[in-house]
């Protein structure tokens, strides 16, 4: 560790954050809530999916982003016939007739899974293993991948012909899901702006992929007093139907209700925001900051929600 002390670790982070928001708002015009949950997810060693209706600039988004981080980075574009081996690599013989392993694209430090619903259950889950253990198994060997690793999946929500929705299981395994809107009318005039032009900004490289190993055993270490944490698991369990603390909204609009992985999200995404705040110790408030990305794709609502048109978003508002 470079730094003296985690209090000066954590006022680097920050100065780090700021040149890197400020590197993506020479690209990116707005969406500055979803690259400060991108980021802090980067942080929090998580990975994300980002929905949104085409144009809305995912894809650029996350190339701009690890054109800031000093990182390696593949995009894998998910078709109907892609497969699992187009992903984690495959052996193959070489010359000599011996078998040589050929890694594939997911040997990266940030991997850009474009549209991840566009292909079967079988190739969606050759990331599991890279997601969750940070290593894949070829032919029964297991081949570890360069720390740190992110998936930054993107989704359609228009088009679901031809998608295969992916399961709850590999859902839970997004710490968040970033739900990107339609920029303003001021927002969009600079995009028209900037983009039909022939001027094109050079990212710079701000933080190395060693400050940000650093950066995420600092988060890690950020000490949260205990009805902080109380406060989180109450949450996760209001959304539980089963569950003695289950809310009124629960009962009555939700099927199933989010797990103790999202207990751990929240308040490690807390800690990450207090300290982009310029905080020592996360709040109340900065678990309410980081719960909807958290918990939107981790409840499931019944056909009542469903019939009177009342969103996972309004039932966690409401929980929060």
């Amino acid at each position: 560790m470079k730094y003296s002390s985690d209090v000066e670790a954590a006022e680097a982070m920050k100065v780090a954050y700021e040149k890197i928001r400020s590197e993506i708002g020479n690209v990116i015009i707005g969406q500055d809530e979803v690259v400060k949950s991108l980021l802090t997810a980067i942080f929090c060693q998580g990975h994300c999916l980002l929905v949104g209706v085409p144009g809305l600039a995912k894809t650029l988004l996350i190339q701009t982003i690890a054109s800031s981080l000093d990182l390696n980075f593949n995009r894998i574009q998910f078709t109907p016939d892609l497969m699992p081996s187009d992903i984690l690599g495959s052996e193959t013989l070489d010359q000599n007739r011996n078998f040589k392993f050929i890694k594939g694209p997911v040997f990266a430090n940030i991997i850009l899974a474009d549209e991840i619903n566009r292909t079967p259950p079988k190739t969606q889950s050759a990331l599991l293993e890279a997601m969750q253990e940070y290593s894949v198994t070829i032919a029964g060997v297991k081949h570890t991948l360069d720390r740190p690793f992110f998936v930054l999946a993107t989704q359609n929500p228009i088009e679901q012909e031809g998608t295969y929705p992916l399961p709850e299981a590999q859902l839970d395994r997004f710490m968040f899901m970033i739900q990107l809107d339609y920029p303003s009318y001021a927002e969009e005039v600079n995009i028209v702006k900037n983009t039909t032009n022939d001027v094109r900004y050079q990212v710079q490289k701000v933080v190395s992929a060693e400050e940000i190993m650093d950066f995420q055993h600092l988060v890690r270490r950020v000490p949260v007093t205990d009805h902080v944490i109380e406060y989180a698991v109450k949450l996760v369990h209001k959304t539980r139907p089963a569950a003695g603390l289950a809310a009124k909204e629960t009962s009555d609009y939700l099927e199933w209700g989010a797990g103790p992985r999202a207990s751990q999200a929240l308040i490690l995404a807390a800690k990450c925001n207090a300290l982009l705040s310029g905080k020592y110790s996360p709040d109340i408030e900065d678990v309410k900051a980081v719960a909807l990305p958290v918990l939107r794709h981790r409840i499931i609502r019944n056909f009542k929600a469903e019939a009177e048109g009342i969103s996972v978003d309004d039932i966690i508002g409401r929980l929060v």
